[in-house]
């Protein structure tokens, strides 16, 4: 470590989001998103509490196709609903995961029949090569979708 900078240790990225319910989400995030579950874990209060989470808490992680793992965390007692800012830029802090795919087509279609709803209108955009869609996951968490099939703007209609 050089100048106080911290060492990036070689890990994958994890990010958490705290759930109502863990076991639909996690079927939502596995069958949708095509994320596994690697690890389950019940964290008990005396853990959590003083880890600044509240106090007992269940963890499913889950890992992304394209890279990192997602954590699913259920504390309890359940919290309560937390509101969607839309536009998602109206508010500071985390705003929404983004997950890069294949080919967004089928990931779109599944995500309607899963629950989500989109946030994007239209729902595909085509921005500098890439097609991009928001979505909200069924507890209102906000998703995005990246790839790189954007192709030539549609026509009559310039690219972002």
């Amino acid at each position: 470590m050089a100048d106080g900078m911290a060492e990036v240790v070689p890990e994958l990225f994890e990010v958490g989001v705290v759930v109502r319910e863990l076991e639909p989400m996690a079927r939502f995030y596995g069958d949708v998103l095509g994320c596994r579950e690697v690890r389950r874990s019940r964290i008990p209060a005396s853990i959590g509490a003083p880890a600044g989470l509240g106090g007992e808490l269940l963890v499913v992680w889950l890992q992304v196709p394209s890279g990192g793992r997602v954590k699913l965390i259920r504390p309890q007692p359940a919290p309560a609903p937390a509101g969607l800012a839309v536009p998602l830029t109206a508010r500071q802090g985390l705003a929404y995961l983004t997950f890069h795919v294949d080919d967004m087509d089928p990931v779109v279609a599944a995500l309607a029949a899963g629950g989500a709803r989109p946030l994007s209108n239209p729902v595909v955009v085509r921005a500098h090569g890439r097609r991009i869609s928001f979505w909200a996951d069924p507890e209102g968490n906000a998703l995005e979708l990246v790839d790189g099939r954007g192709g030539d703007a549609e026509p009559g209609r310039p690219e972002a």
